[in-house]
């Protein structure tokens, strides 16, 4: 799933706002942090697009079979997607 990276930002800058808030983290610059937080979400909302790349390109090397045996694309990609997921151990 990806989201805009307005709102990645926003969710960066409210957990940041959040722990300071509740006293659970003391930082003398909430901005670094913020750019820290961000940086994190951002890796880790990139995990599943490159997941997904990964399954495309695996898929296009079976396109061909895929036709002969009449599997959709769309089942192929969620099963060598979640194979993926699991060899991986990538949580999305």
């Amino acid at each position: 799933m990806s989201l805009q990276k307005e709102f990645i930002l926003y969710i960066s800058k409210r957990i940041v706002d959040q722990l300071i808030k509740r006293e659970m983290i003391e930082f003398k610059t909430p901005a670094s942090l913020q750019e820290r937080v961000l940086t994190v979400l951002e890796e880790e909302m990139s995990q599943e697009d490159k997941v997904n790349e990964e399954v495309r390109s695996i898929l296009k090397d079976y396109a061909d079979e895929m036709k002969r045996t009449g599997i959709s694309y769309q089942e192929m990609f969620k099963a060598v997607k979640n194979k993926l997921i699991r060899e991986k151990k990538v949580i999305l």
